[in-house]
């Protein structure tokens, strides 16, 4: 059950996805080349996964496209566009950031796991290490130590979560690696990394005392 269970799960948000993207894409295109080109109308049955195929190929020649001049040009013509319209202008800025984000993840991924005291003193979180903090939020801060920018993920949707500026000594590094810390939390502290168990740290305690 403990492979089944995901494995069977995986396939159904896959197919269910593919069933989505089919439903969104299909209804765009006119039904006589759905009735000329569809292996539907030879094959008697629906096949899944047409109108992916058409997603991806429309992406892959718009992508194409906008790499030459005419696309690159028409890019920016739209942009400068988009810039003078008020509301589809923050729409449009906000998705664009988000979009570059996700796509230069792999390059700017967090550094280390670590706990914080958070939400209040005695309580402790797993947080995530961006990178120290810069410019204008280093000048109104005060304080002796350089901040931390950490993200706080939620369980168990690891994506979701806090942004915190925590000065460097509240900040405890794990020597953990991402992937397992965003296990930990993923699992609700049901998967310990392999190389530490629970356990480890009260046997310990208690030998110390």
């Amino acid at each position: 059950l403990v492979i089944v269970a995901p494995a069977a799960l995986t396939i159904y948000i896959i197919w269910t996805a593919i069933g989505i993207i089919d439903s969104w894409v299909l209804p765009l295109i006119p039904d006589r080349y759905i009735e000329l080109y569809s292996p539907e109308a030879y094959l008697g049955f629906d096949i899944r996964g047409i109108g992916l195929i058409i997603f991806l190929i429309f992406t892959l020649l718009v992508g194409y496209f906008m790499k030459g001049f005419i696309g690159r040009t028409t890019l920016k013509w739209g942009e400068r566009l988009i810039d003078r319209t008020p509301v589809v202008r923050t729409v449009y800025n906000g998705l664009k950031h988000i979009a570059e984000t996700v796509i230069n993840q792999s390059s700017q991924s967090f550094e280390k796991a670590c706990l914080i005291e958070y939400p209040r003193k005695g309580i402790w979180a797993i947080a995530f290490i961006a990178r120290p903090a810069k410019g204008e939020i280093m000048h109104k801060y005060h304080g002796e130590d350089r901040l931390m920018g950490l993200f706080v993920p939620t369980t168990p949707n690891p994506t979701s979560g806090f942004f915190l500026m925590v000065p460097e000594t509240d900040v405890h590094v794990l020597d953990m690696t991402i992937e397992d810390a965003v296990k930990l939390v993923i699992s609700a502290g049901l998967v310990y990394p392999t190389h530490y168990q629970p356990e480890d740290h009260s046997s310990n305690h208690q030998t110390s005392g």
